[in-house]
Formats: structure tokens, C-alpha cells, sequence
């Protein structure tokens, strides 16, 4: 989601804006502090325009 969010130079207010998400719980999110839910992962992915299951993929090779 990080990876992501950062190629579009968006910033995580721009992201909660577009997935109707409170911009804490996102940064908590990704500094691996809180836990998603499907139901935010799929609001995620729409806000940035992915299918839900790209934001599952370890894109540092790990699977």
C-alpha cells in the first residue's frame, strides 16, 4: 500500500480522502501497527485503483 501510495506522490491524507478511511488508522496500517479488515483492504484498492488482491503481494519478492 506504501509502495503504491508513494508512486502516485500521493500522501496518506490523499489516500484516507479516496478510501473514505481515517488517515491515523492508514498510517497505523502501514507501519504495521493495526490490522486491516477485507472491508478496508477492498476500500483501499479502490482508492487507488487496484484489485484488492495486488495490495496482498510482497512486492520485495517474498511472496
Amino acid at each position: 500500500m506504501r509502495l503504491l501510495r508513494a508512486e502516485r506522490g500521493w500522501s496518506q491524507e490523499r489516500l484516507a480522502a479516496e478510501a473514505g478511511l481515517n488517515r491515523t488508522y492508514l498510517s497505523a496500517v502501514e507501519r504495521s501497527e493495526q490490522n486491516i479488515s477485507v472491508d478496508n483492504l477492498y476500500r483501499v484498492a479502490q482508492g487507488l485503483g487496484v484489485e484488492s488482491w495486488t495490495l496482498l503481494v510482497d512486492e520485495a519478492g517474498g511472496g
